[in-house]
């Protein structure tokens, strides 16, 4: 049996495509992802949740109460003269608690006023309303009425402010002669902080201690820059501060991470090819710098119109300069 003769195949060639045609490849952005994951975990909390933590904080301190007092009470009817003692230090403990109390709301009420001029001036930005304008400038000129530093600035303010008919021109003079000498305080901070950073990471072989540092280091400088805007803040109020803080880096990171400060960790990248502890040190730097300018992003009473705002290259070089000279000598 002869197989059959098999037919020839027909292979049909299809035109060239066109690369610029072809479906682009999805960019792979797991900075982007993780800051967006980060954000939905760093958003405020819900009412749900908050009433949650009022109601075990409201109970905690009912129970205390009644158990200081049924101590209290005890004493009483065992000793009178130990009942009296434990009377005056409650008494002693509650009188501390409300002065704690008064400290904390006092330092929140002063962060919140620099929100609410920060809020009052971007509102008469967007509307050009001079009357809204005038009364903020005047709000922020007694919020600095006794600061050293801003007394020359003012002085020219009033000067100039009253010829001055445009919403715009009047926030930006304020701006200008009333905040400059702040911000290079607030900027003199930042690099001091960051600088002790890098230093202490550089430096110190222990594995905690630059983590130890970092932490201690961008606290006080939070509080600091908080105290040089006019906006002193408590222990819970620097807390919340820092919350703010690295919130506004999360929602701003993604755009931060490819412009500003990739090159202060690209450069770190470089010189760890000396130096491993030297370049952790240079980013550590520059991370302490860009919570730095975030802090101060949060508690300027006015934001940056004018004036430049600081960058984190900028400042990572000038906090790093003696620094970086002497490691590569």
């Amino acid at each position: 049996m002869t197989d059959a003769p098999q037919k020839p195949v027909m292979l049909e060639i299809e035109e060239e495509a066109d690369p610029g045609l072809a479906p682009a490849v999805p960019d792979r952005q797991p900075i982007g992802a993780a800051m967006q994951m980060a954000a939905k975990a760093a958003q405020p909390r819900s009412a749900v949740t908050r009433f949650a933590l009022w109601t075990f904080s409201a109970f905690f301190s009912f129970a205390l109460s009644v158990a200081a007092w049924d101590f209290v009470s005890g004493l009483f009817a065992r000793n009178t003269f130990l009942g009296w003692i434990a009377f005056a230090l409650l008494g002693l403990a509650v009188l501390s608690a409300l002065t704690l109390t008064l400290r904390e709301w006092s330092a929140y009420a002063r962060l919140l006023r620099l929100d609410t001029l920060r809020a009052k001036a971007e509102k008469a930005r967007s509307a050009a309303d001079l009357k809204e304008a005038r009364t903020t400038v005047l709000s922020l000129t007694r919020l600095y009425a006794t600061r050293p530093e801003t007394a020359w600035g003012r002085s020219k303010f009033e000067e100039q402010s009253k010829d001055i008919m445009d919403a715009d021109a009047l926030i930006d003079l304020a701006e200008v002669e009333i905040l400059a000498p702040l911000d290079l305080l607030a900027r003199a901070e930042v690099e001091r902080s960051a600088r002790q950073v890098a230093t202490v990471t550089a430096l110190v072989p222990l594995a905690l201690a630059d983590v130890a540092t970092a932490l201690f280091a961008n606290m006080r400088m939070i509080r600091a820059i908080a105290e040089i805007y006019g906006g002193r803040s408590g222990t819970i109020g620097s807390l919340g501060l820092l919350r703010r803080v690295f919130s506004h880096l999360i929602a701003t990171g993604a755009l931060a991470l490819t412009d500003d400060l990739i090159g202060s960790v690209a450069g770190g990248g470089v010189l760890s090819k000396l130096s491993r502890r030297f370049g952790e040190g240079v980013v550590n730097g520059a991370l302490t710098a860009r919570v730095g300018l975030a802090a101060i992003d949060l508690c300027r009473p006015l934001a940056f119109h004018a004036i430049d705002r600081p960058s984190t290259t900028g400042t990572v070089s000038r906090a790093l300069a003696g620094f970086v000279s002497k490691q590569g000598s």
